[in-house]
Order: C-alpha cells, then structure tokens, then sequence
C-alpha cells in the first residue's frame, strides 16, 4: 500500500490535533522508510519480476527487519518512546504518552494495512511464516481501497480544520495520480530506484503536509 496510509496520518490527527502531521506522515511509512535504504544498502531485497502481481512487478522477498510482523511491533514502540521524548525535551504541549501512544499505533498500522494487499510476502517474524492477502492482484479493488482510505482520512481532518480543505485536497489528489502511476504506469528499472524513489517521495510528502498543515509551525 501507498497513499492509503495517509488516511490513517488524518484520522490520527484528527484524534489528537497536538501531533504535528508531518509526525504522522513520516509515522505511517516508518517501516519503509528505513525499508529504503536497507535495500540501497543490500541489506534487505527486492527484485523486478514482471507480472508478479496485477498491480506493480516487486518481489519483496526478504524484508525481516522492518516487514515482519515483530519488527513492525518493535518499530511502533521505538516510535512511541522516541516521541514521547521528543516531546518532553522540545517543552511541547503534546499530550506525552496519548500522543506517543498514537503515533506508534499509526507505526503499526503500516503492517496492517500491507496486510491486505501484500501477497504473501510479510513475514511473522525472521523470514519465516510468511503472509498477505494479496489485493495487489485485483487493481481496481486495491486503488479503490487506497482511495477511500485517503480520502475518508482527508474528509475526517477537515471536518475539524475546514481552512485548510483546499491545499490538502488538492494535496491528495496529486497523491492518488501518484498511486495511478505506481499501478498502472510503467515498471520501475531496479529494486534500488524504486527504493530511492519511494525514500524521496515519503520525505517530500512530509514536508509538503508540514508546509500545508502546519504553517503557524505549532503542530
């Protein structure tokens, strides 16, 4: 999954306005984000099969130290902690350990979410026992689901921040043409580019939601 983690990124802050969205950007893609550079790093593998699902070429076929089912809970809790001391040393008026609490919750919800449309390929723990239910093979059904997640997350934070529905809207949208390419757009050359890629995009959509949520730069 791909741009339906930010729906989770909205509904959190919704939840709990104090976490900086930007916060809940990075939160939600956390297990890919370090993903990235362990595979630019040949630490974890990915390589380019066409047609090894309907919707993207990528066999993720070793990916224990972010994908498997403990390292996404041990992931969620080093969020939690690093947040909660974050926001002790900064003298924010975040709500400490509920913040926390969410922002490793929104960690987590990466596996969950992945889950659903991963074929098998999510280990339990190690690189063993490995799972997903495959939506990735039905692509309408798989960008239909990313698509209400975002926006259903969108329409959520805005029923709270209604000022700001315009830059964000447009914002998802150019998300979701994002996600069309990624399915029904050409094939990425090598594991390694599409890491790159997906590392650039996580940073830039983070600063593009600190710039457009956050312009008082209070959270």
């Amino acid at each position: 999954m791909f741009v339906g983690h930010y729906g989770v990124s909205f509904a959190t802050k919704k939840a709990d306005d104090s976490i900086p969205l930007w916060v809940l950007f990075l939160a939600v893609q956390l297990l890919d984000v370090v993903w990235a550079p362990l595979v630019l790093l040949g630490i974890e593998k990915v390589r380019i099969v066409p047609g090894f699902t309907a919707t993207n070429p990528l066999d993720l076929y070793y990916m224990p130290y972010t994908h498997s089912l403990v390292a996404a809970v041990a992931w969620s809790a080093a969020a939690t902690i690093a947040y909660r001391l974050w926001i002790g040393m900064s003298g924010s008026s975040g709500r400490g350990s509920r913040g926390a609490a969410l922002v490793g919750t929104a960690v987590f919800s990466h596996w969950v979410l992945d889950f659903v449309v991963h074929r098998p390929d999510l280990p339990l723990y190690d690189d063993t026992a490995k799972v997903g239910l495959g939506l990735w093979d039905r692509p309408l059904m798989a960008f239909g689901l990313e698509a209400a997640l975002l926006l259903l997350g969108l329409r959520l934070y805005l029923a709270r921040r209604p000022e700001r529905g315009v830059g964000l809207a447009v914002f998802s949208l150019l998300m979701l043409a994002a996600q069309a390419m990624v399915f029904f757009g050409p094939p990425p050359a090598s594991g390694s580019q599409i890491a790159a890629t997906a590392l650039a995009s996580y940073l830039v959509f983070a600063f593009v939601a600190w710039w457009l949520a956050d312009p008082g730069r209070a959270g």
